[in-house]
């Protein structure tokens, strides 16, 4: 295929699809997880206790979750008091949806190559409408309730989403006004002090397995060639509803977690206390993704425990040594343009803080406010960021409920807030995730044709290349109900020239599949070495890391393929011992890292199950 020409068509990229492709929904359907956890519940043993029981296969079309019939209108997203669904085998992660047939022309303008359509079943509920109850730290929703891979478009204008910002913000019966002042006036600006500590959390500390202790014998039956559990810790105890666990850092010989009310840190080698815990008087609500060029973290907890409370509340903290440094407190922006939810992004030393419809950067070591992000040109107002090393993506929606409606892509000097390069996104188009900042991959959807994207960008902003390879991919991201997400997808990995993505599947062995930026074409695959689901976790030393899942009776593994030559076989780095294969199946939500040698493993919601005996977090080594 001819590589397309470096500047867009008149008018943004893309042009409208002149028909949807046939065949099924979006793709899969966000998996429903496991009661205990994600990482794929324990699957029922085969009746002779063999290795690799049979597993149920998914239902048609949906990726772990049942389709209606063919011909049978679409459903209505569940409500957020429905009953959880039950839970099913696999890797217990929410899938990013996944194709529904190539679209034969991407929201750039330029054609694919032909693709058959995927047949993936019946049309599925419109893109962005969750088909499970929200995600669990959403307001209003019922615990427990399974993380999906749907986004919703949380920036409208105030002409469109008046009516919808009271619905939504109508909470156990209680109307939270949404008010505020254009501009700067009346905004309160974090203040950069020191703060005291609070009172101490309700919530425990973990204290099981610090310094090699095995109190659950996890390593006892460990055979020749296994790893060993290096340490483990018990969930702190949580509310009935649950509770959010985000983020995992990893710094140098420490690693940290956030839970429910506090942040703890541990020997990344043996489990020992390294400092803290950090309590906070509220729940932890939000946390920046990525640490600072020079290891601070921000997190974000409510300013109360009612139903009009807000997730507004920030607090630096210092990885090293867990020093607080500088506090405050988010403002509301305008009409409409609420801190109900934040989104926190690091971009080295700069921190962004997105609202509804505006955001405000910070200097993340002083606090000092840096700039605004506010409405500009067409109607457009700053809809979510995303943030790398050195560079700073905004996405803004413009010109809402117009004819001239339709997304923009830009990049932000992160120290000034200056615009380097804006893209327009063809209309009905919309950037749901980032799965590289740098260099730029996007993942975008189209509605109306319950279509899909993936398309890379050069440094100066020109399209680049998009995704060419017919298949079903299900890198694992979050539900957005509130707000969208652009980062936070895991199973994805970029390196180089190369965009790795895992294919789609729920209980067996599934292969990544390696894209050139260049053209979009694949480069190579390789398939899992079990009969279990692999994903990739990172690139480094030019190899590609990944993580195979466990198994009931086997614990999972960390690889490495080679990035580059002709041979893309596996070699093992880590087995998981089998003891373990149970725990290991059971984090909610699960976050994986590998660094220095080691496996880390931690919840991303706990399921405050106080019989469940649940996990927080856990370490594997040699």
């Amino acid at each position: 295929m001819t590589q397309p020409p470096n500047q867009p068509p008149q008018g943004g990229f893309g042009a409208p699809q002149d028909q949807p492709p046939q065949g099924g929904g979006f793709g899969p359907a966000p998996q429903t997880p496991p009661a205990q956890g994600g990482f794929g519940a324990p699957q029922t043993p085969p009746a002779q206790g063999g290795f690799g029981a049979p597993q149920t296969p998914p239902a048609q079309g949906g990726f772990g979750a049942p389709q209606p019939p063919a011909g049978q209108p679409p459903q209505p997203p569940q409500p957020p008091a429905g009953p959880p669904q039950q839970p099913q085998p696999g890797y217990g992660y929410p899938q990013q949806p996944g194709p529904y047939g190539t679209p034969a022309q991407g929201p750039y303008g330029y054609p694919q190559s032909p693709q058959q359509p995927g047949p993936y079943g019946a049309p599925q509920p419109g893109y962005g409408h969750p088909q499970q109850p929200p995600y669990p730290g959403a307001p209003g929703t019922v615990p427990g309730a399974p993380l999906g891979g749907g986004q919703g478009n949380r920036k409208k204008t105030a002409l469109i989403i008046g009516a919808a910002v009271a619905a939504l913000l109508v909470i156990g019966g209680t109307v939270i006004a949404v008010t505020g002042g254009d501009g700067d006036e009346g905004r309160k600006k974090p203040v950069a002090e020191q703060s005291d500590d609070p009172k101490q959390s309700s919530s425990a500390s973990p204290s099981a397995s610090a310094g090699g202790e095995d109190p659950d014998h996890l390593n006892d039956s460990r055979q020749a060639g296994e790893a060993k559990v290096l340490w483990y810790k018990p969930a702190p105890d949580a509310p009935a509803s649950g509770a959010d666990a985000p983020g995992m850092w990893i710094s140098g010989d420490t690693a940290v977690k956030a839970a429910y009310k506090q942040v703890f840190a541990f020997g990344a080698g043996d489990g020992g206390t390294a400092w803290g815990p950090v309590a906070f008087p509220q729940k932890i609500c939000a946390a920046t993704p990525q640490k600072s060029a020079d290891d601070k973290i921000v997190v974000a907890y409510m300013n109360g425990g009612g139903d009009r409370a807000k997730c507004n509340q920030l607090q630096q903290l210092d990885l090293s040594t867990g020093e607080k440094g500088w506090s405050g407190e988010v403002a509301d922006g305008g009409l409409f343009d609420s801190a109900l939810t934040v989104e926190l992004t690091v971009s080295g030393k700069t921190l962004m803080v997105g609202r509804s419809q505006s955001g405000t950067a910070y200097d993340i070591d002083s606090g000092k406010k840096l700039y605004d992000k506010k409405r500009y040109g067409e109607a457009c107002f700053p809809a979510a960021f995303a943030g790398g090393t050195n560079r700073l993506v905004q996405v803004a929606s413009c010109g809402v409920g117009t004819a001239n409606e339709h997304e923009e892509i830009q990049e932000l000097d992160p120290a000034t807030g200056k615009v380097h390069w804006t893209q327009k996104v063809k209309k009905g188009w919309e950037v749901s995730r980032t799965y590289s900042v740098d260099p730029l991959v996007v993942y975008l959807t189209n509605r109306d044709k319950k279509a899909w994207n993936i398309s890379t960008f050069t440094d100066d902003g020109k399209f680049r290349s998009e995704v060419k390879v017919d298949e079903k991919f299900a890198p694992r991201c979050g539900w957005a109900v509130l707000e969208r997400e652009l980062q936070g997808c895991q199973g994805v990995a970029v390196g180089g020239d190369t965009l790795y993505l895992p294919t789609d599947s729920t209980v067996s062995a599934n292969e990544i599949v390696a894209i050139s930026l260049s053209d979009g074409k694949a480069k190579w695959r390789v398939k899992s070495p079990t009969d279990r689901p692999m994903s990739p976790v990172k690139v480094e030393g030019g190899k590609l890391v990944a993580y195979v899942q466990p198994s009931y009776d086997t614990g999972g593994q960390v690889v490495s393929v080679p990035a580059t030559g002709s041979s893309h076989k596996t070699t093992r780095l880590l087995q998981n011992p089998q003891g373990a294969a149970e725990v290991e199946n059971t984090f909610y939500d699960g976050v994986v890292d590998w660094s220095g040698g080691r496996l880390f493993i931690s919840s991303g919601r706990l399921s405050g199950d106080d019989d469940s005996k649940e996990k927080l977090m856990m370490a594997f080594g040699d």
